[in-house]
């Protein structure tokens, strides 16, 4: 297995900003925003939370949707790869950074679970039955499409 490679992230969270939908000089979407994740350990007492803070890069039409339907607040759940980057100031001084580059987002919270001022603005409706869509009702009367 010495060809074995794997960068797979999968991550839950709430967007710490409003996520701003840019453009690169070629027309390219795209958006950065950071989540706050929590993460349970056991001190010497007891289980203790603390708040982890990833930086997240989203493209094309996932750049798009995260603009559309996030906010500041928004849960999402976030699927990509772990990238690290590196790069020196202006005083020599070396920085580095690991960002998740995004290539799928997801929905958490049901419609009425989400913050106020995060409405999904036209997003798909869902139950608060465990994130099952709500469908309409056919009568068995309507043509079906297939």
């Amino acid at each position: 297995m010495s060809n074995f490679n794997l960068n797979k992230v999968i991550m839950g969270g709430r967007l710490t900003g409003d996520p701003e939908l840019k453009q690169t000089q070629t027309g390219v979407s795209v958006v950065s925003f950071s989540i706050a994740v929590n993460r349970r350990f056991q001190s010497k007492d007891n289980t203790q939370t603390a708040v982890d803070y990833f930086n997240v890069t989203a493209w094309r039409a996932t750049a798009e949707f995260v603009s559309k339907f996030f906010r500041k607040g928004s849960a999402i759940c976030v699927v990509g790869s772990l990238q690290n980057r590196s790069w020196v100031d202006q005083n020599g001084q070396k920085h580095y950074a690991t960002d998740i580059v995004c290539d799928e987002a997801m929905f958490v919270d049901s419609r009425g679970d989400a913050p106020a001022g995060a409405d999904n603005l036209g997003a798909p409706s869902f139950s608060s039955n465990g994130g099952v869509p709500k469908f309409d009702e056919m009568k068995e009367s309507d043509d079906l499409p297939f």
